[in-house]
């Protein structure tokens, strides 16, 4: 029995048909909060669709009310990019994979699927992703929509590696886009912050399973940059973490094996010491801050061993993200960076010696992509180092970041660095013109498939489409 078409549908039809997938307005799940708890938003109404057809009543009764439509998977941007006042479609649900073809290296997926679930059920198809970041905790259409990375010089972002998205438009009507068709659209939506349609299906570039085998070990600060290029040459995937505190870098090197599974550590010290002493030392550090830099120095004298491990691709790529936090990243030119590096130590320095000086959390993350032609990717045109910080909320309770955060960005802006668009920053329109040639083709082309602006929310406003004179408070700021 075929369906009725949405537009074809009473207001009273569609709210009928909508009521099983609508949150209940008492219900927890009606206030979306992200992963970390530092922001939060009550839509007038949160759906759990199940399929796509529910999607289309959702599109159709948006377009009748006037409401703009945000999508999310399991909100871990640490921003306010899934936050909105109007729909909100939660697309757990929506986490099939649908085709997986070994000998064309792709699989086709619904929107919500999350990397963790893509990671395990592509090992039962003998696949895997090519490469993901520190976590798979992400919807991939979330990841896509962000240009989420992982770290190889000779690696992409994820969005590099979409083939084709089928996408619900604000119309109702459905549109598949590729770099064969609609190549506007598919750019604007692999780096499109949600704003171009709902993410219905994705079909997606994958490999044959591998093994990466890791070599840890730890140098200090200085002869880690002075070998910068050296390390991220080294290994197919390297990956640094820099304890700030004490001027020790983590070195990870990772490439592809046939070796069997190997895998070290401990309780006692990955989970007693590492996990639970670390997060009381900073829970105590929210009144004496020196403590801080005591958390600093048990962990890097725990990683000073060196270690090796093999294990499957996504176990490798992964890396347990243990508290609640507050984190903000940026990209820039890889022969930038050790400049750049070299700033942002000093600054630290000053602070460290400064009784009263601020006291980040650790480490800073430090990786690597390859440039990429994607209009509004931090890689875009060239080579990519990614530096991220975070101040962690040990038992959850709140700690003081904005400061950090501020003077951060603004040692990153000098360098020209580009922010990480699942995460929290202040750049203006203005600013995101000047980093992004093709920011203008961005706009164009949400505003041709979307002239009702029904996806964009307060984020995708504040960023891109506000007017050059408004004011950043002029916005309901969402954080806490």
């Amino acid at each position: 029995m075929s369906r009725p078409a949405p537009a074809g549908l009473s207001l009273e039809a569609l709210y009928e048909l909508l009521r099983p997938i609508t949150v209940p307005p008492k219900s927890p799940r009606s206030t979306f909060h992200n992963w970390a708890h530092t922001y939060s938003c009550k839509p007038v109404a949160v759906f759990e669709p199940e399929n796509e057809y529910q999607c289309e009543l959702i599109v159709e009764l948006a377009r009748r009310e006037g409401k703009a439509v945000r999508a999310t998977g399991v909100g871990h941007s640490p921003s306010d990019l899934p936050c909105t006042k109007d729909y909100l479609v939660r697309v757990g649900k929506l986490n099939k994979l649908l085709e997986a073809n070994f000998e064309k290296r792709y699989v086709v997926v619904q929107a919500g699927i999350t990397l963790v679930d893509m990671n395990e059920q592509l090992l039962h198809h003998n696949l895997a992703l090519t490469s993901i970041g520190s976590i798979s905790e992400q919807s991939l259409a979330g990841t896509i929509a962000t240009v989420n990375h992982g770290s190889g010089l000779k690696y992409g972002t994820l969005s590099t590696h979409v083939l084709e998205v089928t996408l619900l438009l604000s119309d109702g009507s459905k549109v598949r886009c590729s770099r064969e068709e609609y190549l506007d659209l598919f750019m604007a939506t692999i780096c499109g912050l949600g704003s171009t349609g709902l993410i219905m299906t994705i079909k997606y570039e994958v490999e044959p399973a591998f093994r990466l085998k890791e070599r840890r070990f730890a140098l200090s600060f200085d002869e880690a940059v002075e070998r910068y290029f050296e390390l991220a040459e080294e290994s197919q995937h390297t990956r640094l973490w820099w304890f700030p505190q004490t001027n020790i870098m983590q070195v990870s090197l990772a490439d592809r094996t046939d070796k069997c599974r190997h895998v070290s550590g401990g309780w006692f010290w990955s989970t007693l010491v590492g996990y639970h002493m670390v997060q009381f030392l900073m829970f105590l550090g929210l009144y004496l801050p020196n403590l801080n830099a005591c958390a600093a120095y048990i962990v890097s004298w725990l990683i000073q061993e060196k270690t090796t491990a093999v294990d499957d691709s996504f176990r490798i790529f992964n890396v347990e993200h243990r508290y609640w936090q507050y984190t903000i990243e940026y990209a820039v030119d890889y022969n930038e960076a050790p400049a750049c590096l070299r700033d942002l130590r000093k600054w630290l320095d000053r602070e460290h010696s400064d009784p009263k000086g601020l006291r980040p959390h650790f480490p800073i993350e430090i990786r690597f992509s390859s440039a990429d032609d994607i209009w509004l990717s931090p890689s875009n045109g060239r080579t990519t180092c990614w530096i991220g910080i975070a101040q962690y909320k040990p038992y959850g309770f709140d700690v003081p970041y904005q400061k950090l955060f501020d003077e951060y960005g603004a040692i990153i802006a000098s360098h020209g660095g580009r922010p990480h668009w699942a995460k929290a920053h202040h750049l203006r329109p203005g600013d995101v013109r000047e980093l992004y040639p093709r920011t203008d083709d961005f706009i164009r082309t949400v505003e041709k498939y979307d002239p009702v602006g029904m996806f964009r929310n307060e984020y995708v406003t504040r960023h891109i489409f506000a007017e050059p004179d408004r004011k950043w408070d002029e916005y309901e700021y969402l954080g806490h």
